[in-house]
């Protein structure tokens, strides 16, 4: 079952059982797969492109992003309940995406990367921070954490 089936499938039984936030969550959920599929079959030039399974994950990855961004935002304006709502959708939308990556595994990674890489300075932190994020592909992982980490490990 593609992604957009089981976001269909799941609004219906939002509906039916008049879960008012998960419905609004789902609809934007299904409104940004459908808006990055309409951009893709524009920059392809076509008519048949659709999302896959990966693509549909970075587009879920990037609406956590942006609640987790808006939350902060809304607790350092003083708008805590702006900012549950925003936690109330990021935990309708992880429901879809794979469990997220502990911080000890994500620490292994890094240990790793900089191995890899060699790094030895601030000055290499992107370097780590790409090979870090090509090992934790299709894995959910905070990036604050991640850079966190990589600069805790480069003394930064």
């Amino acid at each position: 079952m593609s992604f957009i089936a089981r976001i269909n499938q799941d609004i219906t039984i939002a509906m039916k059982n008049k879960e008012a936030e998960k419905l609004s969550t789902l609809r934007m959920v299904k409104t940004a797969l459908m808006n990055f599929e309409i951009d893709k079959k524009g920059k392809a030039n076509d008519a048949e492109a659709t999302i896959n399974d990966a693509e549909a994950m970075k587009v879920l990855q990037s609406l956590v992003k942006q609640r987790r961004d808006s939350i902060e935002q809304y607790n350092q304006g003083g708008r805590a309940e702006l900012a549950e709502k925003e936690a109330a959708e990021i935990k309708f939308i992880e429901v879809y995406l794979p469990a997220a990556a502990d911080e000890t595994t994500i620490a292994k990674f890094v240990d790793e990367a900089i191995a890899e890489t060699g790094a030895g300075s601030m000055k290499e932190l992107g370097n780590v921070m790409k090979a870090v994020m090509a090992k934790l592909a299709g894995q959910t992982a905070d990036g604050k954490v991640i850079n966190q980490l990589v600069r805790s490990k480069l003394g930064g």
